[in-house]
């Protein structure tokens, strides 16, 4: 992937490279970042959408997280969610770390330590893993691309000891092949095709059912296209694309993962047992919906 400058993206969106400039400086622009004063650009980046029409389409919960996260609401769905997915995520993944270490975490940046010792990466990515989720929230309603993708292997890797080693790519895809559940996934230099052709048969269709986003989890999670962070990753993608068609989203919980692993691996054969892992998952989620009273609609 290469990058262009501001004067090249405006003449490819057909706008003002002021205006450029103020979507990459307010974050509107994944993957954008300065060298001095200019501004290095993804060529695959998309023109975000004009405020006031992602507005105006914007689900109840999408708002409510918006406002709960801009004005620092403690106590409220963006709060819960923060560290329930967080918590729930990182610990199908192996994370040692508590439920409630994984609060203490969210709200004072520090942790209690009683007994066996703790991983420095599962701190690390428990605070990565924070800010995936807002990138998320910011994100939500942008079309998903592979600048999107790799934004959050980046921001979920950052500062891991994984990070530091020659063979692992922050922020890109995998250098050496790697299985899944004993089972063989895409070979590196194949990686970047297959994600290409992946999202352009999902973002071929303008909105996407409960069962289109499932669907493209099983087959991002088959390519496997990072060293590590694969199923965090695609996790965040699926609350993602759920927020942004106004999908009621789902926390994978970890007394879940036998069903949820065993949905991935049936998919082709049975796709109801990973459906209805994510069902039931939704439905614990409509319910913290209805206690916050947050409408939503029947998806």
């Amino acid at each position: 992937m290469g990058f262009l400058s501001a004067v090249e993206i405006a003449e490819l969106w057909g706008i003002s490279e002021r205006s450029v400039r103020n979507y990459c400086s307010t974050g509107r622009v994944p993957g954008a970042f300065l060298v001095g004063k200019t501004w290095n650009i993804p060529a695959d980046a998309v023109k975000p959408s004009r405020k006031n029409a992602k507005t105006s389409s914007t689900s109840p919960l999408l708002s409510r997280l918006i406002e709960e996260k801009t004005s620092k609401i403690k106590g409220g769905i963006y709060h819960k969610l923060q560290v329930e997915l967080t918590y729930n995520s990182n610990h199908i993944e192996g994370s040692k770390l508590s439920l409630d270490q994984t609060r203490m975490i969210f709200e004072t940046a520090t942790i209690g330590v009683e007994g066996d010792p703790v991983r420095i990466d599962d701190i690390v990515e428990t605070q990565n893993h924070f800010r995936a989720i807002d990138y998320v929230i910011d994100h939500a309603k942008d079309p998903l691309t592979e600048v999107t993708i790799k934004e959050l292997h980046r921001i979920l890797k950052t500062g891991t000891t994984d990070s530091v080693q020659d063979w692992f790519a922050v922020g890109d895809y995998k250098r050496l092949p790697n299985e899944v559940g004993g089972r063989e996934t895409t070979l590196p230099e194949n990686v970047a095709k297959e994600i290409k052709l992946l999202l352009k048969a999902y973002n071929s269709n303008s909105s996407h059912s409960f069962e289109d986003i499932v669907d493209y989890h099983v087959r991002f999670e088959r390519i496997h296209p990072f060293q590590d962070g694969n199923g965090r990753v695609g996790r965040l993608i699926m609350f993602k694309e759920c927020l942004a068609h106004d999908v009621v989203p789902f926390v994978i919980y970890d007394d879940m993962k036998s069903f949820y692993y065993r949905g991935l691996s049936k998919w082709d054969k049975e796709n109801g047992y990973l459906l209805d892992t994510c069902l039931t998952a939704q439905d614990r989620f409509k319910a913290t919906l209805d206690y916050f009273r947050i409408p939503y609609g029947d998806k």
